[in-house]
């Protein structure tokens, strides 16, 4: 898919993210709590997966911060995203950080038409919860994992306290991303995720909440997955 076409097809969801890429890099700006979310989120991943000399797919990269986090660990990363702009700054900041991150503007089906089985690890992180299609993309991320591959997804719950929490809270009331974010419709139970994730073969290992303290702009792993939550993944050999 060439930036023209990617540019031509861009989904309101994709445009909501791509008219913000210039903020994507402040840490105070509209992806703030992003920055406070990627080392838990890079912890969790590197305690359950191999990542030095692995190849990785990184769903849905936006700018690059956790790209760039991924490769700092060893990996090889491709970074995929329907978003020209936010492909265009994770290029940049990559150049700046002499970071060697594969960028790509396309779809994760387009990329695993190129490169089925090509990839020992697979994160899609916030990503899930926007598009059109949730098993269609859990079917693209399927056949990019060789056997033995591990995938990470973090996405929102879906119930009252993560709309009070997640949408009402963070968008309309203290304003820590922008309101529309997020619908309530498209979040997905853990349930919900690991069987759309079974249906493509792929086996469920853990899902750990996250919390996040939006007065301290901290977050940490916890027990309670009852609103954002990381889930691993794993193609059985």
């Amino acid at each position: 898919m060439s930036s023209q076409t990617a540019a031509a097809q861009l989904s309101s969801e994709v445009q909501k993210f791509d008219a913000l890429a210039h903020e994507f890099w402040d840490p105070r700006g509209a992806f703030h709590p992003l920055h406070a979310l990627n080392p838990v989120r890079l912890d969790y991943i590197a305690q359950r997966a191999e990542l030095s000399q692995r190849r990785l797919a990184d769903i849905g990269c936006g700018g690059g911060l956790l790209a760039e986090g991924l490769a700092r660990h060893g990996a090889q990363v491709c970074g995929i995203d329907l978003a020209p702009a936010m492909i265009e700054v994770a290029r940049l900041h990559a150049h700046e950080s002499q970071l060697p991150i594969d960028y790509r503007l396309c779809s994760a089906e387009e990329l695993a038409r190129g490169g089925a089985g090509a990839f020992d690890v697979v994160t899609c992180m916030e990503l899930i919860e926007h598009v059109d299609d949730p098993a269609a993309l859990l079917a693209a991320i399927a056949a990019l994992l060789r056997p033995g591959g591990a995938l990470f997804v973090s996405t929102i719950n879906r119930n009252l306290r993560s709309f009070l929490l997640a949408i009402v809270g963070a968008e309309y009331l203290l304003q820590l991303i922008p309101r529309g974010t997020h619908e309530y419709a498209r979040l997905l139970r853990p349930a919900e995720l690991a069987r759309l994730a079974r249906a493509q073969g792929l086996e469920l290992r853990d899902v750990s909440g996250i919390d996040f303290n939006p007065f301290a702009r901290t977050a940490r792993i916890s027990a309670d997955a009852r609103v954002n939550y990381l889930a691993h993944f794993h193609r059985p050999e």
